[in-house]
Order: structure tokens, then C-alpha cells, then sequence
């Protein structure tokens, strides 16, 4: 395969997942080709596709006119002329091998040599889908979720024989459709998401099947105890209960051990389908019209969470040992794929390690599920049991910060500001732990942290300083604290790896200074910025005179600093002052995928650009010139340049080292 560039596309079903996923390619300036069996079909889907499109628009999130974005979908009923000229094919049919394998052989027989062959399966091995083809090292799974166009995960699949290069390629285009794509390193029957909500089923089954809790109960204790957007039970009525059936069969027979859910076999026979019949596992009020299901808080009192998630938790230690996928992985998928609040192994993190493992040896002795994994087990026998140890699934940085919270998910270190019952107010012992936490940060590896974020517990990035800590001072005292102040801003600005400040709530005073020593500002559409120090007869001491200023000019900072104005997230991105604004539940996801696409960069040379950036900003021309010039010059003597360089030359992903 040749550098592809992929410029066309074809999807081969218009149903609910196949015109999605045309859609999402139409918006984000892809030709697609649309095929299905009969034009009634084809006709259904370009309609549903207008319907979304113009419901987009109509809410601004679509910049381009509903009949443009049209105008770049063709439909055919003919499979060969649909994948003709395309670069990229994505299959989109209903869970059955034999339909799929049909589609892949001729697909794989009519397309252009170079061409991809990618599946939206949910639990079909991709190995068995490339089998039936001529090019293997060309099939991969892009396994999207519903609905395609407002979901940001892709999980994409390798099989057996999927080359790299068809893996970067398939990455790079889910990054084009605006998604966050996750890796599934082998080909493993119900991929990572899959094997995950299984697990979550098969203990919530077990549950009301032996009568610990009722149905009620258990998606009580899912939604008022795990913070989870629907019930357990309220969630596979929504995706169909037949589909989950089917998906489980196909995992099953592949290999998957699963004790059984009798109550998914009493709906199936019933056909009581869940959403799309008018009734699952509760009543709707007309079949495919949703309305939240009510369910009483106090159901859930007596259900454990820790039981409910422990299979699950299980299930994805299995998926890290066996290198299927990473502990980020395995959160990005319950974050983005689920809506979690929270990632599944944070939450194993949260509750301890030790507790997931009894239940898990409760579950077995009572209903002969899985052992618990080895993975788990020896991180107990290690300590690493958790938050409480400093360690677990994540590092917590074990230093016993009281007022922030150090999380390391390489390449990620997060920096959590944590008094949320005074708005992360910035006090004396805050300052000195950020301080520590940062000189730990710019002593970690290239290979273990890469990119920091910081962010606020609670309601708040950050409310400002505490006043009560300036309450008795002297000036003297006033001064050494503004110092100290002006240090930790310093020492932010300077450290030796990106930082990115995730802003949501109030971002006030010593707080909005904070987040202005950082590289990049990503904030909430809910946040507050300010600097109204003037107000309190006080002026910026943290250094934010001078950033801001940087930021924005001489006369606007005037402007903010004397009036003590405060602003909206949108009036600061249209300062310059933040660099993105998003809705409030995505702003993790964005920072995350910020933050991920700049760990994807030579380390070194962020380093060095950051250096020279920070000079531009305050020196002379000749200073910058100066300083761009040895950097230039200083790295072309690392390993990365020259590893930069030669994947250009031989048309492949760069892996950069930090060296």
C-alpha cells in the first residue's frame, strides 16, 4: 500500500449504522458511496440523512448547508459500482457472517487494489471476514457506535493478518470523521467493548436471577450509585435486546464463556424486544419512541456497585494482560462508547482493588463465573490496590498531596485541583504541592508522561486565591507569597513537556493566571474567566499581567485588568484567551484527544518549539532567530528527527522515543 490517501468512500448499508456512518463522512468533506439492496432502502436513508443534517444546522453544528453535504452522497443498488473507485470501503450490514463474508468477497474482487476493507461488526472475528478475501492484510474492523454521528469512539480491530500500515491508515481517517479511535490489538470475539458490557449484563442477570435484587434495583444502583447515564437493563432495551442476543451467540460460539442469561432468553421468545417493540425489560410509550425510564433511587440501596462492575473490571484485566488493549484503552471505550462518567478502571481504582476481588470470588462460589485474573491478583499482592495506595490501574502519584491529585495514564499525566468545597480557592499548601507535583512531572520519562493536563474536582477550574491566607499578612509577607506565586506559574510555563489547562466553571484571579501559564486553554461553553482582582483592591499577582498581555495586547488587557470584567468561554475564544471552547460533556474527551494527538509528537522537539515559542513571545527578533536556529540545528543530532524523517521517506507512522 502506498501512503493512501483516502478521498472516496463507500458504505455498504443504509440501515440505521450504515447511513450514519455515510453522514458522518459527507460532513467531514469525504465522497460517499451509498449501496443497498433496492432504492426504497437507499431512499429512506437519504432521508434520514436530511433529517439529521438539517437538525444539525439547525442548531449550528453544522457550518456547511444540509444540500452540500448531500450533494457528496451517490447511492447505487450495485455493490461493484459502489467500491469501483472507492478507497475505503466500510460494511455496515446486520450481525450474520455469511451476509458479511458475501460482501467482503466481492468487494475484495471489484475494488482498486489499494483499497481497504474495513467492517462495522460488533462481534464477528475480522480473521474469519479476511479469509474470504484477496488481500487480508487490507480487511480491518472500524466498529462505530450508535448513532455514528454523534458518538466519538471507533474501536478499530486488527485481524490476524491486518498490516500496520492498514491500522495507521484507518486511525488517521477515524481522527478525519472527528473521532477518537481505539485500537484493539487482537482479534479477540466481542473486541473490548463488547466483552466489557457482557460482563455488566451477565451480573446484572446474575443478580436478579438469584434473587439478590430486583431489575428495578440493579438499574437503580447503575444509575443513583455508578452515576451511569441508563440502567443496566434500561441500556440493553435500548440497543435491542435481539441484538444483544445475537452479538452474545456470536461471542459465545467463538469461545467467550458466559454463564447464561435466562432473562434475555424469556424476551427474545416473548418478542418483548426491548425500545424498538414498545417494550423490553420495561414499557415505552410507543415502539422506537424513547422516554427515560423511571426508576426509584431508593431501589438501589441494598445492590452493591462494586458486584455489579466486578465481572466487567475482571473481564478488562484479561484484555491488559493478554496486550489486548491498555487500561486507557479499556476507559476510553467505557467513557466515549458507554458515557460513563468515569472510566470502569478508575472506578475499580476508586472502590479498591481488594473489593472487586471478593466479589468476584462471591460471584463464583454462588454461580461458577471466571476466577479472578491473575493481573489483579498480583497488583494486590503488590500493593497496588488503589486511590488509598497511591496506585492501582493508574498512579496516583503516592506522595500524599492533601489539596491536588496526581493521576499518571502514560502518555497523560493529569493534575487535579482538589478543594471543591472552595472552588480549588489557591492556598499556601496547594501552591507548594503543585510545586512538587510539577518538579515530579518534569522528572518522568518521555515514555511514562509526555502531556500534562490540568484540571478542578468539583464545579470550578479554580475560583482564584484563597483570601483568607492573605487575611493577616503583612506586605512583606504579601510579597513573598506573590513570589511564590509567580514561581509555580513559572515553573509551569518552563516545564519541559505541553501542559493544558482544562477549564470548566470559574477560572478567576490566581486561577485564570494558572490555567494562562499553560500551552493550551480547552474550556467548557459553562466557564468564567476573569481577572477582577481590581474589585477587592488588589492587582494580579501570579504573573497574569504579563500573559495576559502576551495573549491579547497592551490595550484589551487594560481593559479586562481595571474594569475587573469577567467573560464568557466565547468571549475569551474570541480574545485569544482560550484556545477551544466545547459543550460541558465533552470537554474531557477533547482535552483527552488534544492531549493524546500531541503525545503522538517527538517529545524532544515539542520541548525545544515550547522553549523558543515562550522566547518569541518576550524577546527581540534577533533573540527568537537566535534560539529557532540552534534548535533546529540541535535536533537534527536525535534519534527522533532521524526516525521523523525516514518514515516520511519509506511511507509509514512514525514511533518516536523521546531520544
Amino acid at each position: 500500500m502506498v501512503n493512501l490517501q483516502v478521498k472516496e468512500i463507500a458504505v455498504i448499508g443504509g440501515g440505521t449504522m450504515g447511513h450514519g456512518i455515510a453522514e458522518v463522512a459527507a460532513i467531514n468533506g469525504f465522497k460517499v458511496h451509498l449501496n443497498d439492496l433496492t432504492l426504497d432502502i437507499l431512499q429512506r436513508a437519504l432521508n434520514n440523512i436530511r433529517w439529521s443534517l438539517s437538525n444539525l444546522h439547525g442548531k449550528g453544528q453544522l457550518r456547511e448547508s444540509p444540500d452540500e453535504v448531500m450533494s457528496r452522497i451517490s447511492v447505487t443498488t450495485s455493490l461493484e459500482d459502489a467500491v469501483r473507485n472507492a478507497d475505503f470501503i466500510i460494511e455496515a450490514v446486520f450481525e450474520d457472517f455469511n451476509v458479511k463474508s458475501s460482501i467482503f468477497k466481492r468487494a475484495s474482487e471489484h475494488a482498486p487494489p489499494h483499497a481497504i476493507l474495513a467492517s462495522n461488526t460488533s462481534s464477528i472475528p475480522i480473521s474469519e471476514l479476511a479469509s474470504v478475501t484477496n488481500r487480508p492484510d487490507k480487511v480491518i474492523g472500524m466498529h462505530f457506535f450508535n448513532p455514528p454521528v454523534l458518538m466519538k469512539l471507533i474501536e478499530v480491530v486488527r485481524g490476524d493478518k491486518t498490516s500496520d500500515e492498514t491500522v495507521n491508515v484507518t486511525v488517521e481517517l477515524g481522527r478525519r470523521l472527528g473521532k477518537e479511535p481505539v485500537v484493539v490489538n487482537k482479534d479477540v470475539p466481542g473486541f473490548i467493548s463488547n466483552r466489557l458490557f457482557m460482563r455488566l449484563i451477565e451480573s446484572a442477570c446474575l443478580m436478579v436471577m438469584g434473587n439478590e435484587a430486583s431489575i428495578d434495583a440493579v438499574d437503580s444502583a447503575a444509575r443513583f450509585k455508578l452515576g451511569l447515564p441508563m440502567g443496566i437493563f434500561e441500556l440493553v432495551d435500548f440497543v435491542g435486546i435481539d441484538v444483544v442476543n445475537l452479538i452474545l451467540k456470536a461471542m459465545v460460539n467463538r469461545g467467550f464463556k458466559f454463564s447464561g442469561c435466562g432473562l434475555i432468553d424469556d424476551k427474545v421468545k416473548a418478542l418483548k424486544l426491548g425500545l424498538k417493540t414498545g417494550e423490553g425489560f420495561y414499557k415505552y410509550p410507543e415502539a422506537g419512541k424513547y422516554s427515560r425510564v423511571k426508576v426509584p433511587k431508593e431501589a438501589g440501596e441494598g445492590v452493591n456497585p462494586v458486584r455489579l462492575i466486578a465481572l466487567a473490571v475482571n473481564e478488562a484485566a484479561w484484555l491488559i494482560r493478554n496486550k489486548v488493549a491498555s487500561v486507557v484503552d479499556v476507559d476510553t471505550v467505557t467513557k466515549l462508547g458507554f458515557g460513563f462518567p468515569k472510566g470502569l478502571l478508575e472506578y475499580a481504582d476508586s472502590y479498591g482493588i481488594g473489593s472487586v476481588i471478593v466479589e468476584l470470588i462471591k460471584l463464583r462460589d454462588r454461580y461458577g463465573t471466571v476466577e479472578p485474573d491473575p493481573l489483579i491478583m498480583q497488583m494486590v499482592s503488590e500493593g497496588r490496590v488503589g486511590v488509598k495506595a497511591g496506585s492501582g490501574f493508574y498512579d496516583y502519584g503516592g506522595e500524599g498531596y492533601e489539596t491536588v491529585k496526581l493521576t499518571i495514564e502514560p502518555p497523560i499525566a493529569w493534575i487535579t485541583l482538589n478543594r471543591p468545597e472552595k472552588l480549588n480557592a489557591i492556598n499556601s499548601k496547594m501552591i507548594n504541592e503543585l510545586i512538587a507535583v510539577i518538579n515530579k512531572l518534569g522528572a518522568e520519562p518521555f515514555d511514562r508522561v509526555r502531556v500534562v493536563v490540568i484540571k478542578g474536582a468539583g464545579k470550578a477550574f479554580s475560583a482564584g486565591a484563597d483570601l483568607t491566607m492573605f487575611s493577616n499578612e503583612e506586605p512583606t509577607e504579601a510579597y513573598l507569597t506573590s513570589r511564590m506565586l509567580q514561581e509555580l506559574t513559572n515553573k509551569l510555563e518552563r516545564l519541559n513537556k505541553p501542559v493544558i489547562a482544562m477549564i470548566h466553571g470559574y477560572a478567576l484571579g490566581g486561577g485564570l493566571e494558572l490555567a494562562l501559564a499553560c500551552d493550551m486553554r480547552i474550556a467548557s461553553e459553562d466557564a468564567i474567566l476573569g481577572l477582577p482582582e481590581v474589585t477587592l483592591g488588589l492587582i494580579p499577582g501570579s504573573g497574569g499581567v504579563k500573559r495576559l498581555v502576551r495573549l491579547i495586547g497592551l490595550g484589551k488587557a487594560k481593559e479586562l485588568i481595571l474594569t475587573g470584567a469577567k467573560l464568557t468561554a466565547k468571549e475569551a475564544e474570541e480574545l485569544g484567551i482560550v484556545n477551544r471552547v466545547v459543550p460541558i460533556n465533552e470537554l474531557e474527551n477533547e482535552t483527552r484527544t488534544i492531549a493524546l494527538k500531541l503525545a503522538e509528537e517527538p517529545p524532544i522537539t515539542l520541548m525545544i518549539a515550547k522553549g523558543i515559542l515562550n522566547i518569541a513571545s518576550e524577546g527581540s527578533l534577533e533573540d527568537t532567530l537566535t534560539a529557532e536556529s540552534m534548535g533546529f540545528s540541535l535536533l537534527f543530532s536525535t534519534k527522533d528527527s532521524r526516525e521523523g524523517i525516514n518514515a516520511f521517506l519509506e511511507k509509514r507512522q512514525p514511533k518516536y522515543q523521546g531520544k
